[in-house]
């Protein structure tokens, strides 16, 4: 028993040595900054403005925002998206209307403004940003 005890002692004490001089060569998208350290705040990207939308890259996307959303707010207090993409004032501002899946609640009726479970649009439509891929990405949506 006290040799299996001396045994496991040892083979921690080697883990514990060779786990640290591993984790101090791992290299990440940190770029060689140590993992212990606080993170550096990315340089913040410019949002694209699109005329007229950007293609979709499946059947079932949401679609994705083609102008900068810098200022608007979506909050508990209201949603700036609603000025243009409501069904009053869609028409008038040129901009496509919010689905009309966007106004059936939880329970399947339909609501006179936008259903609570849509009503955070930015967690389903993305605007987006001229960046690199911090990976490959080879993706094809299909037509």
């Amino acid at each position: 028993m006290k040799k299996k005890i001396v045994t496991l002692l040892a083979v921690c004490v080697v883990m514990m040595f060779t786990g640290g001089a591993i984790a101090g060569a791992v290299d990440s998208l940190r770029l060689g900054q140590d993992l212990q350290d606080m993170s550096k705040e990315p340089a913040k990207k410019k949002q694209m403005v699109v005329e007229g939308g950007i293609e979709r890259s499946y059947a079932i996307q949401p679609p994705v925002i083609p102008h900068s959303i810098d200022k608007d707010k979506i909050n508990l207090k209201g949603n700036t998206c609603m000025n243009c993409h409501s069904e009053k004032t869609y028409e008038k501002k040129k901009a496509p209307k919010a689905g009309d899946t966007h106004y059936v609640n939880r329970d399947g009726k339909v609501t006179e403004t936008v259903a609570s479970r849509r009503y955070f649009c930015d967690q389903c439509h993305a605007p987006q940003v001229n960046a690199e891929p911090l990976v490959e990405n080879t993706f094809q949506g299909a037509k």
